[in-house]
């Protein structure tokens, strides 16, 4: 394991937040072409660390609003970029939400070697705490999935994204990357900002696992089903992969998780809801880390 300081942060951020992240870690685990790479801010002392797991076509920045609350509330956060998203290298075995979950188990037992963490799972990477903790159930005490597909439950018409890395300007990949985030992961416009296009525009090209399949049907449904730990969700109200049927999430999670503890919907937020509404989503977080 291996450690560098500082992370990479977004410069769209105001200064004081920018300026907290910076004072983070960077730390490697694996080796060879198997390397994982983590963001950790706080101190070990207290309670167990928050890791959090992006989504798809992500890297830690899906968390750049919800890290200092965190940290505010005393904890310590470990930030993944998942395998063959970021900077971590693609997973080995596969390219899907289940190759993922051994390498990040394996950084998990080095970094807090023996410690049961809360692990905080957005959209893919939902499944993929899923399906670590299928394997590895000592590794959390509890589990918070924000987003996460595969519930078994219907969504509404499909998302038609638009594909970028064809165009010849940055310009013309910025309108598509605009409209790419407004029909899956942004409710309202407004959202789309400078930060939220940075992010995504610098996310999206570090993107090495095409074709992923784990998100489709009730995928994360059947996983949940084996797990004992307590499990929590959060989501917009009005995310792209459900509307109009959101509301059906709480029934779904109730048959499917053993230890089901409670949905909580963020009004006027789409699927990046941590994002778009963190207040509302920090104080959920915070809920549901407290139970």
């Amino acid at each position: 394991m291996s450690t560098h300081n500082p992370p990479d942060v977004p410069q769209a951020l105001p200064p004081a937040v920018r300026a907290r992240l910076l004072a983070g870690q960077r730390q490697v685990t694996g080796a060879g072409n198997e390397r994982v790479v983590w963001h950790a801010w706080g101190t070990p002392d207290g309670a167990p660390p928050v890791v959090l797991l992006h989504g798809g076509s992500g890297s830690w920045t899906h968390w750049v609003k919800n890290i200092v609350p965190l940290l505010d509330a005393g904890r310590w956060v470990l930030a993944a970029d998942m395998p063959g998203f970021g900077d971590s290298d693609p997973p080995a075995t596969g390219n899907d939400a289940d190759a993922m979950a051994a390498p990040l188990a394996a950084g998990l037992r080095a970094l807090v070697p023996g410690v049961a963490v809360d692990l905080v799972g957005f959209s893919l990477g939902g499944l993929v705490s899923a399906r670590l903790l299928a394997a590895q159930p000592e590794l959390a005490r509890r589990l918070v999935l924000v987003g996460a597909p595969a519930m078994g439950v219907a969504g509404g018409r499909p998302v038609q994204l638009k594909a970028w890395r064809h165009l010849p300007t940055r310009a013309q990949q910025l309108e598509h990357h605009r409209h790419n985030l407004a029909v899956l992961m942004l409710h309202d416009a407004r959202a789309i900002d400078a930060l939220a296009l940075e992010l995504h525009a610098a996310n999206v090209v570090r993107d090495r696992l095409p074709r992923r399949r784990r998100t489709f049907a009730d995928w994360l449904a059947r996983t949940l089903a084996g797990l004992r730990c307590p499990v929590h969700a959060i989501y917009g109200a009005q995310d792209a992969l459900y509307v109009p049927h959101v509301r059906q999430l709480a029934a779904a999670f109730a048959a499917a998780a053993p230890d089901f503890r409670g949905l909580q919907l963020i009004e006027g937020a789409g699927h990046w809801v941590q994002f778009e509404a963190p207040e509302a989503f920090n104080a959920a977080l915070a809920r549901a880390l407290a139970r």
